[in-house]
Formats: structure tokens, sequence, C-alpha cells
């Protein structure tokens, strides 16, 4: 894809969009002045890139039947064999589909992207492989991931496994709907604003959302690189723990990872809470929109990690509400610039460039259209801030954060754990064909209130089940220090060994 030399004309609205006032001879000028690195760009262009090798042998899969696919849940069913042996061993898992598996179709829940194929394995496929496990597909994901409810993705909605017709939850849906309806013992799923414990909140699924830049998010479609997180969705506590000390750790590419430090999680499994302090911290129940069997059942969870040897206080955080509206300018003007604008990338940081994506991607410009009401609403929203105010709200609220993650850190040097609801509200209807934007879009964010501010505090948080009402799960939210995902493993694995959660 070689540059050309501009035109006149096309330099012309160059200068327009610029504000530069220029003549014909000025347009002249610049045209030569900028021959020379022109050649350059070509020769890179003639270069061939630098991409990382494929190890293990695929076929791009199938897309299954209607009737093979009642969730809605797959996109591509394959079979991508690891190695002989590791941990993960015997272990099925499906990537969420906004992650890159070479050789299997890609469109992260977008119509502008379908029959995107990449090249490339992002690095926590390589690592599961790597450790024996079993790539079987892709599961469907929200239109560019943005949603917290499943009915953006173009090919329509996700359902719910415990209730078809209602949500299966946002962004990762596809994927925690597959480990809850026992089709997969492992999914890949992602988080800027809740995507991994949001869909295991309402599907009765374990999702751990670690720590920012502990696992890799190399050759996975980013949103805007501060809240990118990915992380496991599993049946049970014992295969997010295996899980995430397979795909963690620095893999030389991801400029998030700074300062990572691993455990080895599963030494966490059977060694009991006694002496745990745990803040169940107030500003987390009680919402305009909180369910009341929600509140009650994560608080009974609360007292059932009291019984099992923790000690478990009611502690107030005045800061967690804002988290969601700190988030607001981070998220939408980030995801505006990297995502939309910048071809899914963006600029300024040493991270691994998947060209072939940037390419396919930026074919959205002429097909905008077709895009989700949440990805209109969000890129509009963005767009317009940046044309009307630059990007200083985008650099208050992240030099505010500061003291959100402060607050957070404050609790959390007297206690091992904050505790809330996943979401403050059990999995709702999807909306009908018809409805309107104003309801499609309340379906989309009305769960990310608790969720959202750990995506830029950067906490580790995990999605935990604790009980059934009117058919759908409850979950609660357990939250551990920076690099302390082994605690977390530590309560979840105690209060999910003391009961069934379905009968609680």
């Amino acid at each position: 894809m070689a540059v050309s030399v501009p035109t006149k004309d096309q330099l012309r609205l160059v200068a327009d969009q610029m504000g530069l006032s220029v003549t014909d001879d000025d347009l002249d000028s610049f045209i030569g002045l900028m021959v020379p690195s022109i050649e350059g760009y070509n020769a890179i262009d003639a270069m061939p890139d630098n991409l990382p090798v494929v190890k293990y042998p695929r076929t791009p899969g199938h897309r299954p039947a209607p009737q093979d696919n009642p969730m809605n849940a797959w996109y591509v069913k394959s079979s991508i064999k690891g190695a002989d042996s590791g941990k993960l061993k015997g272990k099925t898992v499906v990537a969420k589909d906004n992650v890159m598996v070479a050789g299997v179709p890609m469109m992260n829940g977008a119509a502008t992207l379908e029959g995107y194929v990449p090249e490339i394995d992002a690095t926590i496929v390589t690592r599961i492989l790597d450790a024996g496990g079993e790539i079987v597909g892709k599961a469907h994901c929200e239109n560019f991931c943005l949603s917290g409810g499943s009915h953006t993705n173009a090919t329509g909605p996700v359902h719910n496994p415990h209730k078809h017709g209602y949500s299966a939850g946002g962004s990762s849906s596809g994927s925690a709907a597959l480990v809850a309806a026992g089709e997969v013992d492992m999914a890949i799923g992602g988080d800027q604003g809740g995507s991994i414990r949001m869909p295991s909140s309402f599907c009765g699924t374990y999702g751990m959302k670690p720590t920012h830049g502990l696992v890799p998010y190399t050759g996975i479609m980013p949103i805007e690189i501060y809240v990118d997180h990915t992380g496991p969705i599993t049946g049970n506590v014992e295969d997010n723990a295996l899980m995430l000390e397979v795909i963690a750790g620095p893999d030389g590419y991801d400029p998030r990872q700074y300062d990572v430090r691993t455990q080895t999680y599963t030494e966490a499994l059977g060694t009991g809470i006694q002496g745990m302090k745990v803040a169940m911290v107030k500003e987390g129940f009680g919402h305009e929109n909180s369910e009341a069997d929600v509140d009650e059942k994560v608080k009974a969870a609360g007292q059932a990690l009291a019984a099992l040897g923790a000690t478990v206080e009611e502690v107030s955080i005045p800061w967690h509400p804002i988290g969601a509206a700190l988030w607001l300018p981070i998220g939408v003007e980030g995801l505006t610039q990297t995502m939309m604008w910048g071809d899914g990338y963006g600029f300024s940081r040493p991270d691994l460039y998947v060209t072939s994506l940037m390419d396919k991607h930026r074919g959205w410009r002429e097909r905008a259209d077709e895009m989700s009401e949440t990805t209109k609403l969000f890129t509009m929203l963005g767009t317009y801030i940046n044309q009307h105010h630059g990007s200083r709200y985008y650099g208050k609220a992240m030099n505010i954060t500061r003291q959100l993650t402060a607050a957070y850190d404050a609790v959390l040097a007297d206690y091992d754990l904050l505790l809330m609801p996943t979401t403050v509200l059990k999995a709702q209807p999807l909306p009908a064909p018809d409805a309107s934007r104003e309801e499609y879009v309340q379906r989309a964010l009305e769960m990310i209130a608790n969720t959202s501010p750990f995506d830029i505090s950067h906490h580790p948080a995990m999605a935990i089940p604790c009980g059934m009402s009117d058919g759908l799960p409850v979950s609660m939210m357990l939250v551990g220090k920076h690099y302390d995902e082994l605690t977390i493993y530590r309560a979840a694995h105690a209060f999910e060994q003391s009961g069934d959660w379905m009968s609680m």
C-alpha cells in the first residue's frame, strides 16, 4: 500500500483542516518538499513487517448454524491443539472475539470488521497453547466491546444461559455464556469498564480482572491503553487461578506492563481465610437502580466469609461513587482517539502494532451507519469533546483518579479485600428489535457503577457467584491490593467450597 505524493487539491483540504492560508505556489512548494519524506515512507512499506511467529497449526474453523448456537455465543468454532503437556492440558478455551488467533476470523462484534483474519496469535493465546490448552474457537462479544449488555453484536444478541431472552452481560458476553453453559472449560475475557466481571455476574461465572498490566494485552484489539485489561472467565476458582498462572507476566511488547509481579495463584487454594479482614464498602450498595435481592445476597455472602473466619466490617469510601464519573472522560475520549480515529492503536507507545487490523478497521469511516448505537454515541461524544474542549477533561480525570486510587489504597492498608456487588442488578431482559435508542443505551450502561472505577484505579477485582434469584445469578465482587490476586483467590475459593452458590 504505497504512499502517493499528494495532489494540490488533497493538500489544500489538509491545509483547510489545519486552518492554514496557502497559495497555489505554497502548495507546489510544500509538495516538492514532501517528496523525499514520502520516498522514506515507501521504503518502509517495501519492508516485511516484524511480527511474532505462529507456532501451532490450525484451520479457520466454521461458523456454527443457529440450531447449534442457541445463545448466539459462538462466532467461530475451531480446534487448535497446543503442546503435548502443561498446566492446561485437557482444558478447552474460547477466546473473546477481540483477541487475535492467527488464521481464524475476527470481527469484534462489528459488521465493519467482518472478514478480517489476523496473522498473529495474541501473547495469551500462545501461552495457553504452550501450556497444553486447546483453543476451540471465538466467542461473540459486543460491538467494539462498548456495552455492558449483550445486545449490540452485529449478528444479534447473546442470550443468558439461565434465562433465554435475558442479557448475558458484556462485553465478553459469549465468553461468559459458553463457560456458564458448560460448553467450554475456560474463556478469555477483556475488561475496560467491567467487561469480564459484568457478564460473569449475569451468567454466574468466576471472572478475574487482574491488576492492570499483569497479563499482556498484545494481540488484542485495544480500546484505551489506560483501561485495557484481559483475564480469565471460568466455571470454578481453581481453573481461574490456573489460567492466570499461565497467562500472567511480561511479554516484552506491551507498554501497559511495568513493575509486574506474578505469583503462583493456585497456592492460595485451600488455605482458608482465618484472620483475613474484609471491608464491605457501603457505597457499593443501595444505588438508585440497585435490586434489593442483589444487595441482600451479597451481604449474606459477606456474612458467610465471616463464618469462615474472616473479619467483615462495613467501611465507607465516599470516593467510590465518583469513580464511574472519572472513568467517563478516560474511557470515552480514550476510545475515540485510540480505537476509532486512531485505527485501533493510536500513537506514542512501543506496542506491537498489527497493521493489517489498522488497515481493515479504517473502513468504519465509510460504514459508520452500521455501528451499534453505543459505538455511535461514544464516538460522537468523544469527537465533540475533543473538537470543542481538547483533551483537558481526559487529563483532569487522570489527575483526580490518583485520589480515587489513594482512597481505595487507604482502606486496603487496613483490610485485605473490599467487598460489594459486582453489578447492582441481575441480568435484565434484552431490548426488543424495535426498542428505542434510549432503552438500547440504558441496557448497555446500567450495570457499570461498581466495576468501572477499578479499571482506572487498576486494582484486581473478581466476580464471584453468590446466589440465584428469579432464576438468575447474583455476584459479589472482591477487590484486592495491586498484584495481590492471590488473596482474592484465597477468599473466593474458601467461599466456593463452603456451599453450592446456586442454592444460596
